[in-house]
């Protein structure tokens, strides 16, 4: 069979419910092995203040996985459209699958693991705090991660819609079950020349002040 992209969309309820079941875990695990963990104090409001930056290192993050495994930096594009609750980092590039799933996994093990066990032997909780929203926050990565390990072979690449991807593949790809990942067409090319290196949405920037204040205003009650 001729190779072409099978379009795929992150099915957001799923993704949602996979968030929740995440933080609501993470928060009574380290209710039992930090017994210092209190969300009521300076601390959350701190982590409230960095939450966006943290997010963004999620995606630059990302960023550094697909080059340093072989993308052109070129080919990498970062949105911010929090109006929608999206960050992404998109790489317009066909890469390997050994690629993909390393970035998909980069930043979960970076500053959501690596972090949360440094925060917990330091006795930072502002870093536990911060890392236990970007492992809630890695959901679609993992998602992503679990399903596509399952498919033998195929070259992945993003393209002009920040919540879809598609897989080139020469192996009928349109009736695999991927859980938390809806089929939605194929085709033989992608448009990949819309998105700008850096495209931060109006509404974004007004989103972020908010988050700032609001940790402030927390900060100082």
């Amino acid at each position: 069979m001729k190779k072409k992209y099978y379009l795929f969309e992150m099915d957001m309820l799923w993704l949602q419910i996979i968030s929740t079941v995440l933080l609501v875990f993470m928060f009574f695990l380290t209710l039992y092995v930090y017994p210092e963990f209190n969300i009521l104090d300076n601390d959350f409001a701190i982590a409230f203040i960095f939450m966006i930056p943290y997010m963004i290192l999620h995606e630059l993050l990302h960023s550094m996985a697909y080059v340093a495994n072989g993308a052109k930096f070129k080919n990498i594009t970062y949105g911010v459209h929090l109006d929608k609750g999206i960050l992404c980092c998109l790489c317009k590039q066909n890469v390997t699958k050994k690629n993909i799933l390393i970035s998909l996994l980069t930043p979960f093990i970076i500053i959501g693991v690596l972090t949360y066990i440094i925060g917990i032997l330091i006795n930072n909780q502002v870093l536990v705090i911060l890392s236990i929203f970007n492992i809630s926050g890695c959901a679609g990565d993992m998602i992503m991660f679990l399903e596509l390990a399952k498919i033998k072979s195929f070259e992945f690449s993003e393209y002009d819609n920040p919540v879809a991807f598609g897989l080139y593949s020469s192996e009928d790809l349109s009736k695999i079950k991927l859980r938390g990942l809806k089929y939605i067409d194929s085709s033989t090319n992608l448009d990949k020349n819309d998105l700008k290196k850096v495209s931060v949405s109006k509404s974004s920037i007004f989103i972020a002040v908010g988050y700032l204040l609001l940790g402030l205003i927390l900060y100082w009650m």
